[in-house]
């Protein structure tokens, strides 16, 4: 017999099924609450609610376990590339070699932009921000294919959609970094792969040869792995929510962008950078700091340590400290003062019994901060990075949500304002 659970309401009881995840997750299912007593729940920030039911990533904070369809991410970003795992996300299984390469002959065809999108690029100011600029973009593309936005198309258009984005995201995401700078733009390259042809757009000049790191390259593909998926977020929820409407994969992601662009959720990186260089500017006392993020009358907090979802540790983090270690060495930065500080924090939240005790430990924004600020990329396209690596899992969700027919996201509220009153002529108005 399925399990359920009773509520008991005005002395009627309901029967609310239990559903249960492949990995033992269960939740009350509510679908039709509101039908059969009239009330809705009230969960502010959907903490404890499931919008949808998905078979693309799991994650379990409680034990630091995060897998894409069923991979453990570990394995993940020591064995695979960035292409391979969103081909993982996007499709539902690890490609053949002919599959594999056939989707990366695609995207690398069609990383080139329609010109008239950069007659679009100059209009932008140069102060304006890279997140603006990747938003705006993506959502005109929309306008260059519009048989994208056709409520029903075909899977061979579908899938169209799907390469050009992958695609294109990241040359307009490189040329909004040399808009910014004010510099000239770079087309990309077919004889690079997918990271190191990003990296050449981002870095090189017309005047001199770009020297590729693979170092660098590896960083990079590992950070991209790792920021791939992360179940129902905020920027994620944005796309299905988006996309629930019928709207297209461009629009759809690219309001995902602007739910990333949000300080609370994709600048985390950024502001480590920021701390790190403040705490630099006051004399690189670290012990001053930890002091002030211990008491708690100080405003002040440690940035990229603990995370809302991971309780005991981050598993995304163990990966990629390496790979911050190794870009750095490679760079000769190993000596850098914002590195001192950056691990001598890191030791503190380590050892120390007071974030121990609060589980704040280094987190994935922590050392990922740490790795853009040494290839060099302003703090301003932190959550562009961010986006570039999500994209993967923003088309996958977007995918899951239309193949299984989900219905259009409708929130309902507890209504706390004024009851009804009747409308006063403005000029009997006190």
């Amino acid at each position: 017999m399925a399990e359920t659970a009773e509520l008991i309401l005005d002395g009627k009881s309901i029967s609310l099924p239990v559903i249960e995840g492949t990995e033992h997750e269960k939740a009350f299912d509510i679908g039709k609450l509101r039908d059969q007593t009239g009330y809705v729940t009230l969960d502010s920030g959907y903490k404890n609610t499931g919008a949808t039911k998905s078979a693309i990533t799991f994650l379990d904070g409680e034990e630091g376990i995060l897998r894409y369809r069923g991979y453990p991410i570990e394995q993940l970003a020591e064995k695979s590339s960035f292409l391979e795992v969103a081909f993982l996300l996007i499709y539902g299984a690890l490609p053949t070699k002919e599959e594999f390469d056939n989707f990366q002959h695609r995207i690398t065809q069609h990383t080139l932009i329609h010109e008239d999108i950069r007659k679009i690029l100059d209009g932008f100011p140069s102060s304006a921000h890279p997140m603006g600029i990747l938003s705006s973009l993506i959502c005109s593309l929309t306008a260059f294919y519009p048989k994208s936005i056709a409520p029903e198309i075909s899977k061979e258009e579908l899938d169209l959609n799907i390469v050009r984005l992958m695609a294109k995201i990241s040359t307009i995401a490189a040329w909004s970094y040399k808009n910014s700078v004010g510099h000239p733009l770079i087309y990309p390259r077919n004889d690079l792969d997918y990271c190191a042809n990003f990296l050449y757009m981002m870095f090189s000049f017309p005047t001199e040869k770009y020297e590729i790191n693979p170092i660098v390259v590896s960083a990079l593909n590992k950070l991209l792995i790792l920021h791939a998926d992360h179940e129902q977020n905020c920027s994620t929820s944005t796309v299905r929510l988006v996309g629930s409407a019928n709207a297209s994969l461009y629009g759809s992601v690219s309001a995902g962008i602007n739910a990333l662009w949000g300080p609370l959720h994709g600048g985390a990186n950024q502001e480590v950078v920021e701390m790190l260089e403040a705490i630099e500017a006051d004399g690189g006392d670290t012990s001053k700091w930890i002091d002030k993020a211990k008491d708690k009358n100080d405003s002040f907090r440690l940035m990229g340590f603990g995370h809302r979802v991971y309780k005991n540790f981050d598993p995304r983090a163990t990966i990629i400290k390496k790979a911050a270690d190794e870009v750095l060495q490679a760079l000769g930065l190993q000596d850098s003062p914002l590195l001192k500080i950056a691990q001598e924090l890191e030791q503190a939240a380590l050892t120390d019994q007071y974030f121990i005790d609060r589980k704040l430990y280094p987190n994935v924004d922590f050392y990922s901060g740490i790795i853009y600020k040494a290839l060099g990329i302003p703090t301003e396209m932190f959550t562009v990075m961010f986006a570039l690596g999500r994209l993967p899992g923003w088309i996958a969700q977007w995918k899951e949500m239309r193949e299984n027919k989900e219905p259009i996201g409708r929130p309902r509220q507890i209504y706390t304002g004024e009851l009804e009153r009747d409308y006063t002529p403005i000029a009997e108005r006190a």
